[in-house]
């Protein structure tokens, strides 16, 4: 005779009414452990049954997601990155604390999308993250939640699809790259030039501006990775002090570059040549630099305790710099009647940024500009190529004076 509840409808099997009142189903998982779940209702109690039996019969492992929290598994995902980078591996770590903080302990089961979304929003209203460090957030949250589908232990995705939202959302401000004008960039070198204060900071600026490395490439460099005679630079590896996944700033070697299209060459053009050779001239001076880092030595770019120059000195010079030579400009500007020309505060990477921009506007191959660059994705290139300045806008539509029939 059939079981039945105190109501009279008859319970399949597996399924009981405890004394409570509330209905069971019990189970037993692919290693052989029994679990019951419950609900106040046989209509509800039957509805989570039949998902558990679709989650087993379509490979999932519904127990084994109810009992992972998310930050467990985004540490899973980043064990199985073994080719990252030692500073990027600590960029990652870093975004992991958000997560930590935010939904660290939910289990991933119980995670919508409408969860990812209220957490995003959150970071960037709430906490008044930057939208590029949201990004970053997700960078690693994405592909753990991917990771979990993969293995069986979630149907979807909760992340999928939440970032191009938010970036088509009024609240989604990025901080949009920017490159020094032809005006603004001609004031900078000038005063570099003339200022006996600040030539020393000449050739490295010089280089930054005439190449287009990342600062990590730039300062990197020995002098074995320069061919004087066929005028090449190796890009082969970077320096860096940022923090690993532990928070250790020592100076490392990385030589794994930030993308595959990283290794490369690039051809110096007379002012960068120039530039190598004045900076060895002050070296024969100063003294060459001693330091070694993971093995590599011969630095071309040393302080005048001759250790290797490191990213954050060069910015604070950079700053030094661009706030005096205003401070003149606007004296100069006074006395001649004329508007100044102000040079914007920026840091090293603007100077990669411009050195692509003046590189776009007198080039329209675009795989020579991503090979010269080192990107990974020519979409990057094709951004960059598409932000023309003002001056080259004007340039080309006084070009096109009496040529448009109107």
């Amino acid at each position: 005779m059939p079981r039945k509840d105190n109501r009279g409808y008859v319970l399949h099997s597996g399924e009981y009414q405890r004394a409570d009142g509330r209905y069971c189903f019990a189970y037993t998982d692919r290693t052989g452990k029994r679990h019951q779940i419950y609900s106040k209702t046989l209509v509800g109690m039957r509805e989570r049954k039949k998902k558990l039996l679709r989650d087993y019969e379509d490979g999932l492992d519904p127990h084994k997601a109810g009992t992972i929290e998310v930050s467990h598994m985004v540490d899973s995902y980043l064990a199985t990155k073994y080719d990252l980078k030692v500073s990027t591996r600590g960029a990652y770590r870093n975004s992991a604390k958000y997560i930590d903080e935010g939904i660290g302990k939910c289990k991933i089961v119980d995670i919508k999308y409408s969860d990812i979304k209220r957490f995003y929003y959150g970071l960037m209203l709430e906490k008044g993250l930057k939208a590029t460090t949201v990004d970053h957030v997700n960078t690693v949250l994405h592909p753990a939640f991917q990771m979990a589908v993969r293995d069986g232990l979630i149907r979807t995705n909760p992340t999928e699809g939440v970032m191009n939202e938010i970036k088509h959302s009024r609240y989604w401000i990025k901080e949009k790259r920017f490159a020094l004008s032809i005006p603004e960039q001609k004031q900078f070198m000038d005063f570099l030039r003339s200022s006996s204060k600040y030539h020393g900071w000449l050739p490295i600026f010089t280089v930054l501006l005439g190449t287009g490395m990342r600062i990590g490439e730039c300062l990197g460099l020995t002098w074995d990775d320069l061919d004087f005679e066929k005028r090449i630079i190796s890009v082969n590896h970077s320096l860096s002090d940022r923090p690993d996944e532990e928070g250790d700033c020592r100076k490392r070697i990385e030589t794994t570059t930030k993308t595959a299209a990283g290794m490369r060459t690039i051809p110096m053009v007379q002012e960068v040549f120039d530039a190598f050779l004045m900076e060895y001239e002050f070296q024969k001076i100063i003294g060459f630099c001693e330091e070694e880092v993971d093995g590599y030595s011969g630095f071309v770019f040393s302080t005048g305790s001759r250790t290797v120059q490191m990213a954050g000195a060069v910015n604070r010079a950079l700053h030094s710099i661009i706030s005096d030579a205003n401070k003149l400009e606007e004296r100069l500007a006074k006395q001649e009647h004329r508007e100044p020309i102000m040079i914007p505060q920026i840091s090293a990477h603007n100077l990669r940024h411009t050195f692509c921009t003046r590189l776009c506007e007198n080039e329209s191959n675009l795989k020579v500009i991503q090979s010269i660059m080192g990107h990974h994705d020519i979409s990057t290139t094709m951004d960059i190529y598409a932000e023309c300045t003002g001056e080259k806008k004007q340039e080309v539509m006084a070009n096109l004076e009496g040529k448009i029939i109107i």
